[in-house]
């Protein structure tokens, strides 16, 4: 492959820093738009455009001369206005595919998620003839739906698209599901969701840096990967309460010992969200409709299109990514001094 002059969105962010260093170590070109600054881009020697995906102008400006974008900035979460959540997923992938087009950027590959085509039932090795559902229980994968059908609809000859959609990513460095699961699980807030044996699929962050990679390396107008969305996953789902008591293992912490049921989960979750809404409650309700489905179902994905398509292989294997993080978790474990 020739080198690539790529652009990544957010990153300086958990997966997008890792998609970085990967373009990095085979010797394509990169610049970052990020909002903030990070040692380790310095560190990196990476270019960096300081700007909002919100701000047409900033994007604009940060696409000049790249011939790939990886739109991997977003904000993630299961509450929140939809403003912020539409301004960010939506709209700033709005803009992104107006800059690609003003400056003849030739690929783009946009970061999902599964959750956009989550529709309340069990997901069980479901592929990417899955339909998006009429209605969503939170603003993050209805923002991220409106996002992906947009990049899908703008490939063309001359911008090739695709949607990458991993699933709950997962290792060192990460700054959002692992460190609240731990957080939680320390001060004794983590609840078991049902019987603990649903299987769910998981994403381990090197694995899924990889993908994009691989998916841009065959991203071209007329190719198969132009136009289509993927699961992005290992290929073996693992039982999420078993996955993470090993978590919490590692972390030198107890097995997860409290439940509750899954009805009793949703009903408290719908409970929770008429009450912050009606008193505006500052900050997340600790469960919500969404997050008791998540926590109580089967959601695993197949990754024949990805594997077929472009040669997805998840080169780190759960058990090597446990040891790799376990440094993390056994940090995040403990009381913090402040």
């Amino acid at each position: 492959m020739a080198m690539m002059h790529a652009l990544v969105t957010g990153g300086g962010g958990f997966l997008g820093l890792y998609i970085v260093e990967q373009l990095l170590a085979r010797g394509d070109k990169v610049r970052v738009l990020c909002r903030g600054t990070y040692s380790r881009l310095a560190e990196l020697g990476v270019e960096c455009v300081a700007g909002d995906v919100r701000d047409a102008a900033a994007v604009s400006a940060a696409s000049r001369n790249v011939d790939t974008v990886f739109h991997v900035a977003a904000v993630s979460g299961i509450w929140g206005p939809w403003s912020h959540y539409h301004g960010i997923n939506t709209v700033g992938t709005e803009n992104v595919l107006a800059a690609c087009r003003q400056h003849n950027v030739g690929r783009l590959i946009y970061t999902s998620s599964p959750s956009v085509i989550y529709d309340g039932r069990e997901h069980r090795n479901l592929d990417e003839s899955a339909a998006y559902p009429a209605s969503y229980l939170c603003h993050y994968p209805h923002s991220k739906a409106l996002a992906e059908r947009a990049v899908l609809a703008a490939n063309a000859p001359g911008l090739a698209t695709a949607a990458l959609r991993p699933h709950l990513i997962w290792g060192p460095r990460d700054n959002h599901l692992v460190p609240r699961l731990i957080e939680r699980a320390r001060l004794g807030k983590l609840r078991r969701v049902g019987a603990g044996d649903n299987l769910i699929s998981m994403s381990y962050v090197e694995n899924t840096a990889r993908a994009h990679l691989q998916a841009a390396d065959r991203l071209a107008p007329g190719s198969p990967v132009a136009g289509q969305a993927y699961f992005i996953n290992e290929p073996e789902p693992v039982k999420l309460w078993k996955w993470i008591d090993d978590l919490l293992g590692l972390a030198g912490l107890p097995p997860v010992k409290k439940s509750i049921s899954p009805r009793m989960a949703y009903a408290a979750g719908a409970t929770l969200e008429t009450v912050y809404t009606v008193l505006g409650l500052a900050g997340e309700p600790p469960m919500t409709r969404f997050l008791a489905q998540q926590l109580s179902s089967d959601h695993y994905y197949s990754v024949a299109k990805a594997v077929r398509d472009f040669g997805y292989a998840p080169s780190v294997s759960v058990a090597e990514g446990l040891r790799r993080l376990e440094p993390d978790l056994r940090r995040l474990a403990r009381p913090s001094m402040t």
